[in-house]
């Protein structure tokens, strides 16, 4: 089940958004976060089966008619379960009018998808 991010989930989250390359950095992960917290065009959801927290996909919000994926992060215990694509498939429920987009580093994995 995706749910929007939340302030007491910031541990969790930063901990996921972490295994994107571009997230490595303590500084870097911080911001991203902030970005998440005060943009409403940035919009960052967390993927929840029974009581636990295992994915991460985060969007921006351009124009009236995109949403694209900024951030997408499985908990590697977790991954080669469809759990990214479900989070893709939930996001594409949530945002029927929006086109989903990939940026450079979300691409391979949306082109994968075939969705």
């Amino acid at each position: 089940m995706l749910i929007r991010y939340r302030k007491n989930y910031e541990k969790i989250a930063m901990g996921l958004l972490s295994f994107m390359p571009t997230e490595k950095d303590l500084k870097k992960l911080q911001q991203t976060i902030k970005q998440y917290e005060t943009s409403d065009d940035w919009q960052l959801f967390l993927w929840k089966k029974e009581e636990d927290i295992l994915g991460s996909i985060g969007i921006l919000l351009s124009g009236e008619h995109v949403a694209e994926i900024q951030h997408i992060s499985v908990n590697p215990s977790h991954r080669h379960q469809g759990i990214g694509k479900q989070m893709v498939k939930a996001l594409k429920e949530l945002y029927p009018d929006r086109e989903l987009r990939a940026n450079e580093y979300t691409a391979a994995f949306l082109d994968k998808c075939e969705l």
